[in-house]
């Protein structure tokens, strides 16, 4: 089926589609022992660590009806994509907005998922006043570390024991494992990670406390993750986990390369969590990698072949790759705590806008008809 307008949908035929997919079916149940219905990757892969998925405020609020129900049925935890990021949750810094947030979290905790608070400190998507006086200038090291207090302190204490875990500082380093040149790094140098990481615990002594970056199959940035674990250990502050956000593509990070960052970045007795997971199946220009959300270049069809759809033998190779990267995880079970996949569904994917805008992708575990692609199915029980 195509993509659907759930706001279209009156409440008798969106009865009727739930009852018709294979993820609500139950016609088969005389059949199989084992009904569609009772699929889940939860009750499968959920088995040797969580399994989270990014969600969206259509979800969450229930607008988007099908899409809430499958995440129900088939994750255990969860991430927001963009409601708690700080130009969202605290655009000024005399005013919050709550609403979007408040309803994600109080989704999770309905449903009985572990909850995830993304991200508390970020150079992007950051609040325009956070890090300048009203000129524009830098604020000083002392208004800088109020301000993180206050933000940190102020959104953590809202949500304690309810959110479980925290990515406190996301995508501080360069590809190279050097420091970005932020306005926290330009205010506060290496400071600013411990003393973020220490007002989150102070706030919610019991949350899980991650440090969440991209490209972290390169051994530059498991260096730079490995001295940014210290240091916040120096300072007398707490970190529970290192996110290692999987943003691949079928011509790489090969397996070797992320079994080696498993290894390297479980040595420091951090938890390990699979963030932002998904695989593309478009290539990226030459001059572009990573997953740095600044990149950005113009659309060209030259980039866009899967416009109308997917060649069979393009999903083969998409289900080999993920079954590479599945296996390796199984296989670290002991060392990986969570795996999270950036986004419910292909057609809600940040693929088919990054790094040109316009395009068709796939890289997700669900098509854009809400149904599992065959390889997901392996992963359920």
């Amino acid at each position: 089926m195509k993509y659907l307008n759930i706001r279209n949908i009156g409440k008798y035929t969106l009865a009727i589609m739930l009852s018709s997919m294979s993820f609500f079916s139950t016609s088969s149940c005389t059949q199989n022992k084992k009904t569609e219905s009772f699929l889940s990757l939860k009750n499968g892969i959920g088995k040797d660590f969580l399994i989270g998925v990014a969600v969206n405020p259509n979800e969450t609020s229930g607008r988007d009806t099908i899409g809430a129900a499958l995440i129900v049925q088939q994750f255990n935890s969860i991430v927001p994509e963009n409601c708690m990021k700080c130009a969202v949750i605290h655009p000024e810094e005399n005013r919050y907005s709550w609403a979007r947030a408040d309803q994600y979290v109080s989704f999770g905790v309905k449903h009985h998922m572990f909850v995830i608070g993304h991200c508390l400190i970020w150079h992007s998507q950051l609040a325009p006043w956070f890090c300048v006086d009203s000129i524009g200038r830098n604020v000083s090291s002392s208004v800088l570390k109020q301000r993180m207090k206050s933000h940190i302190s102020t959104i953590v204490s809202r949500y304690k024991g309810r959110v479980k875990g925290w990515d406190v500082v996301n995508e501080a380093l360069l590809d190279d494992g050097t420091y970005r040149n932020s306005k926290f790094y330009q205010i506060l140098g290496e400071e600013f990670i411990p003393y973020a990481f220490k007002c989150a615990h102070e706030a919610d002594p019991q949350a899980e406390l991650y440090y969440n970056d991209y490209s972290l199959f390169l051994p530059s940035k498991q260096h730079g993750v490995l001295h940014i674990v210290k240091s916040i250990r120096d300072y007398g502050a707490r970190i529970t986990g290192i996110g290692m956000q999987s943003h691949y593509s079928m011509e790489g990070p090969s397996i070797f390369q992320v079994h080696k960052a498993i290894d390297t970045l479980s040595s420091t007795g951090c938890k390990l969590m699979i963030t932002e997971f998904d695989l593309t199946v478009l290539s990226l220009p030459n001059e572009l990698n990573g997953a740095g959300i600044e990149q950005t270049e113009k659309y060209s069809m030259q980039y866009n072949p899967y416009a109308k759809s997917l060649p069979d033998s393009i999903k083969q190779v998409w289900s080999k790759h993920m079954k590479a990267y599945f296996d390796l995880y199984r296989s670290n079970k002991s060392k990986i705590e969570r795996v999270t996949i950036w986004g419910l569904t292909d057609n809600y994917s940040w693929r088919n806008n990054w790094p040109i805008s316009g395009r068709t992708d796939y890289p997700t575990l669900f098509n854009r008809d809400y149904t599992a692609k065959q390889f997901t199915k392996t992963l359920m029980r």
